[in-house]
């Protein structure tokens, strides 16, 4: 079974003509590329399309990828530039925020009813909503720190700065994500109150 293989057995199948692998290489990393691209487009349309372009230059590129960084970081990378280049080109107002059932699509992603994943899909729910409300730099380097579980390093090789920057980055978009959790969550305990 292809899922089994690691990213570079699959890129290595892909290179050989195997179609297929490089269908399991999409089904292993779509959910956070669209995932990525939603923090930056904040708009479920324009994320899907972002997510498809990536994926179409990633294929077209694969030849090129060195495996000097893991696979998803070299994604990743193309997610940014992509995304980027989609929003210079709709001029889109990156500090806006789009509709609830953007931030409810992506935090319900199980439908259990215990107390305890009603209590996740709420946090969730106000995180999303919180990193939503994020510039897009700021949202991405959350994203991919904590969700994306990279490191410092690899968010810099994905981003192309220094590490020592994602790490004063980092830090202040902690502190702003912060601020939004704070402001919002008061605001839902006003609503209580």
């Amino acid at each position: 079974m292809q899922s089994k293989l690691s990213d570079i057995a699959l890129i290595v199948k892909t290179l050989a003509g195997d179609q297929s692998a490089y269908a399991d290489l999409v089904k292993r990393h779509q959910r956070f590329v669209f995932t990525l691209a939603m923090r930056f487009t904040k708009n479920r349309e324009d994320a899907e399309e972002v997510a498809q372009d990536c994926f179409i230059k990633a294929y077209r590129s694969l030849a090129s990828f060195k495996q000097e960084s893991k696979f998803s970081t070299w994604l990743y990378s193309i997610v940014y530039t992509t995304a980027m280049t989609s929003l210079r080109k709709k001029r889109v107002d990156t500090t806006s925020i789009d509709d609830e059932d953007t931030y409810i699509q992506i935090a319900n992603t199980s439908s259990g009813y215990d107390v305890n994943n009603a209590e996740n899909r709420s946090r969730s729910f106000y995180l999303n909503q919180a990193i939503a409300q994020l510039t897009p730099d700021d949202a991405i380097i959350i994203t991919l720190f904590y969700k994306g579980e990279q490191s410092l390093e690899e968010i810099a090789q994905t981003l192309g700065i220094e590490a020592n920057s994602v790490k004063v980055k980092l830090f202040r978009a902690r502190q702003r994500l912060k601020e939004k959790l704070e402001r919002n969550l008061k605001h839902e305990v006003n609503e209580l109150i």
